[in-house]
C-alpha cells in the first residue's frame, strides 16, 4: 500500500498543536505534569494568583525565553534556529492559552474524569514529541537546550537529557516548596513519575507508526538554513 505523505514542516505544526492539548488536559487533571513544564507550571500558579491576566502560556514562552538566551550564552553565537526557537515557544504559548481555556468548559471536577483527561495527556504528549522528532524546525527550547548545549560540551544527550531532567525535577520540588509551603507538592505528583516512566516508550511507537504510514519529507528547501 502506498504511504501518503506528511511534510515535516505540518509535523512541526501538529506537534505544538498536540503537545498544547495534552499538557493542558495534564494540567487540568492535576496528577502531576511532565518534569520539563513544570517549573513553568508552578510559576503560573503562582503568578495568576496574583495578577489574573498572568497565563500558563505566559509562563512557558518568558522561561524558554530564558533558556534560549542561556543556549546562547553557553554557544557564544546566534544561529537563525535561535530566533524560530523563541517562535516556537511563543506560539506554543499562545495555542496553549487557547486550549486551556477550551477545557475549561469541559466538565473535569470529578475523578473519573480527571484520570480520562491524564490517560488522553498521555497519548497526546509522546504523539506529539514524536511530530516534532520528524522536522528540522527547532523544537521547545527544552529539547533544543539539551541538543545544542550536550553538543558544544561534547557529552552524550541521553546522558545530558537525564542530568537537565534531574535538575528540572530538583528545581521544580525547591519552587513547589518555596511557593506553596514545605512538603506541599504542585506540579510534581505521581503523575510525574509516570511521565518518566510512560513517554519513552510511547514516543517510540508512535514514531514507528508514523514511518510505518507515512512518507516523510520537506515540502520547502529551508532545512539547510536551520542546521547552519
Amino acid at each position: 500500500m502506498k504511504k501518503k505523505v506528511l511534510y515535516t514542516e505540518m509535523a512541526y505544526v501538529l506537534g505544538l498543536i498536540l503537545l498544547a492539548i495534552g499538557n493542558s488536559l495534564m494540567a487540568k487533571a492535576d496528577f502531576g505534569i511532565s518534569i520539563v513544564i513544570a517549573p513553568a507550571y508552578l510559576v503560573y500558579l503562582k503568578l495568576s494568583s496574583i495578577f489574573s491576566f498572568f497565563t500558563f502560556g505566559m509562563a512557558e514562552y518568558i522561561l524558554q525565553t530564558i533558556l534560549l538566551i542561556m543556549t546562547m550564552l553557553v554557544l557564544r553565537k546566534f544561529r537563525i534556529s535561535f530566533l524560530f526557537a523563541f517562535v516556537t515557544a511563543v506560539v506554543y504559548g499562545l495555542i496553549l492559552d487557547v486550549v486551556m481555556l477550551g477545557i475549561d468548559w469541559i466538565p473535569h471536577d470529578t475523578f473519573a474524569m480527571r484520570v480520562l483527561f491524564f490517560i488522553v495527556a498521555l497519548f497526546f504528549n509522546a504523539a506529539g514529541v514524536s511530530m516534532h522528532f520528524h522536522t528540522y524546525l527547532p523544537p521547545a527550547a527544552y529539547e533544543f537546550f539539551v541538543k545544542e548545549v550536550s553538543g558544544k560540551l561534547q557529552i552524550d544527550i541521553n546522558k545530558f537529557k537525564r542530568g537537565f531532567d534531574f535538575s528540572f525535577c530538583v528545581i521544580g520540588i525547591v519552587m513547589s516548596f518555596c511557593f506553596f509551603g514545605l512538603w506541599h507538592f504542585e506540579g510534581i505528583k505521581l503523575g510525574t513519575v509516570i511521565c518518566v516512566l510512560f513517554n519513552s516508550f510511547a514516543i517510540a511507537k508512535w514514531s514507528k507508526f508514523y514511518e510505518q504510514n507515512w512518507e516523510i519529507r520537506d515540502k520547502w528547501g529551508f532545512r539547510q538554513r536551520f542546521e547552519k
